[in-house]
């Protein structure tokens, strides 16, 4: 098994982190550092990271959680304000967040400890599907703004592509994306006119909130993990 592959599974990060870590000289294999993300593990190795010995590949778990404003999406903050992973049982396992959701906006975020339905989930070439709710400021949204929303908006980082985009009432929207970019949605929207008040991600690929409550959480079902791997 190659090394980053072996971090991974091991639950320390996901596959993009786990090569940063390799990089930076944070892991060693058999007592020697090691910056080669593909060198082979073998079986009975020792592999520490940070000179902390890691056990091996430990059991999968993946939870949805319902995120509270004010909670960030990270597994520590240095400013000292709660995270997502403090909000779920991990029983020692070291789970993180399956990309973000900004710390202002509420709803669905996963966290997992498996490396590799982390790095799928989040690569762009995926294009994994969220869905998010909306509340809006300024007029009522009109078909115009919706229009340049559904065709894709230039943004300082360039053009995004192409959204679904249906109306829920004068002053909000439910808005689905394939992209990742940070605070895509709130920019996009303050784009055609319309800041965004509140923002709610109701949809993460297959996944729903569904009646999830605020700041609860629950572990995904073998199916469930099993459509996520599809994607």
């Amino acid at each position: 098994m190659r090394l980053v592959k072996y971090l991974a599974h091991a639950g320390v990060a996901s596959r993009r982190a786990a090569e940063k870590l390799i990089a930076e000289g944070r892991v060693s294999l058999d007592g020697k550092t090691i910056v080669d993300p593909a060198r082979d593990v073998a079986e009975g190795a020792r592999v520490s990271v940070d000179g902390r010995p890691l056990d091996g590949p430990e059991p999968r778990v993946t939870f949805a959680l319902n995120k509270p404003p004010g909670v960030v999406s990270t597994a520590h903050d240095t400013h000292g304000r709660p995270t997502v992973v403090s909000l779920v049982p991990a029983q020692g396992r070291r789970v993180y967040p399956v990309g973000r959701l900004d710390a202002d906006s509420s709803g669905l975020i996963l966290l997992t400890n498996d490396g590799e339905l982390a790095n799928r989930l989040t690569h762009p070439r995926f294009e994994v599907p969220k869905a998010y709710r909306a509340k809006l400021g300024g007029a009522p949204i009109s078909d115009a703004a919706l229009a340049r929303l559904r065709e894709g908006v230039t943004l300082e980082d360039g053009p995004t592509a192409p959204a679904a985009v249906r109306r829920l009432g004068a002053s909000a929207i439910e808005l689905t994306i394939h992209e990742g970019r940070n605070r895509q949605v709130r920019r996009m929207c303050e784009a055609v006119g319309h800041p965004v008040l509140e923002l709610q991600r109701l949809r993460f690929g297959p996944l729903r909130l569904d009646g999830l409550k605020l700041g609860a959480h629950r572990r995904l079902s073998e199916h469930e993990l099993g459509l996520l791997s599809a994607l």
